[in-house]
């Protein structure tokens, strides 16, 4: 998509020299990712964790990226955690044990295959969601930018795509992808503001995503703005 194109050159997230380690879990979104910068000609690996939380929908989910993988000759990093025991001996929750390991494993693997950056497949409807959660939880200004298009070396090539673009996408090729069942509960505060809060608000605007998503892009350029003059001020 030409769309994802100018994004990675507008925030100069990377070039066709670089190798793109991916993070492939085999949902929807992250196999656009790997399928959208290989039909663009970027060098690719990519990463898969198998946390075992879910029994054999993980194993399965492992599979099916393997099967990817090997069908379109990409080089896949594995990885299997106890996350649940992780998360016990230190006292956090699973879901932030998770990051935890996810993260620095990626950053690990990173440097060992050589890439240039770790490509995660965060989309405009998570930095929306982000967005909600931030207001819901308290935050100044860094909070309503959303997520952003660069973190050290991790990049987000399709904030610039909602979900309905990705499957769209996925469906044009004739790419199947596996789903999470833990993303349809309501278990999870964000799965609260996917399922609940943001189809309310949509039945109140029909475009408050895209509203939310340019309000992120401007409260984006308020913080750099300001960071810039704190800095000249301060020098």
């Amino acid at each position: 998509m030409q769309k994802v194109v100018q994004y990675i050159e507008r925030h100069k997230l990377f070039s066709l020299d670089d190798k793109i380690l991916v993070a492939l879990s085999g949902g929807a979104d992250s196999v656009a990712l790997l399928r959208l910068l290989l039909s663009l000609g970027y060098t690719c690996e990519a990463a898969h964790c198998n946390f075992h939380l879910r029994g054999a929908e993980s194993d399965r989910d492992e599979h099916f990226v393997r099967q990817l993988c090997l069908e379109h000759r990409v080089t896949l990093h594995t990885v299997h955690f106890n996350t649940e025991q992780e998360a016990k001996e230190r006292h956090i929750s699973i879901e932030m044990a998770a990051r935890e390991l996810r993260y620095a494993w990626f950053e690990k693997t990173r440097e060992a295959c050589s890439a240039a950056v770790i490509a995660v497949a965060h989309h405009q409807d998570d930095s929306v969601e982000t967005l909600l959660l931030n207001l819901i939880r308290g935050t100044g200004i860094n909070g309503l930018r959303g997520i952003r298009p660069r973190n050290g070396h991790i990049v987000r090539p399709l904030l610039c795509l909602d979900r309905k673009e990705i499957v769209g996408y996925l469906e044009s090729i004739g790419q199947a992808y596996v789903t999470d069942s833990t993303n349809l509960t309501l278990d999870y505060s964000r799965n609260k503001i996917r399922h609940i809060a943001v189809p309310a608000l949509k039945e109140i605007n029909s475009a408050f995503e895209e509203n939310a998503s340019h309000f992120s892009q401007n409260a984006a350029l308020d913080e750099d703005f300001l960071e810039c003059e704190t800095e000249s001020l301060l020098a």
